[in-house]
């Protein structure tokens, strides 16, 4: 049996995923949030914290 037989099996044991972003202090998901919220999400930019190169001296 391969992948997609096994995917279409499934499909109606499959749930949508839900993702949560913490917004003004807690936590709300992305589903709920309105146009503008929706718009700024979509703008943020994400980075890995090892990558980020800071201009401290230690």
């Amino acid at each position: 049996m391969t992948d997609t037989e096994i995917l279409k099996q499934n499909e109606q044991e499959r749930q949508p995923v839900e993702c949560w972003t913490r917004v003004m202090g807690y936590f709300r998901p992305y589903s709920q949030f309105n146009k503008g919220k929706k718009s700024e999400f979509n703008e943020r930019k994400w980075f890995v914290e090892d990558k980020c190169h800071c201009a401290h001296a230690t």
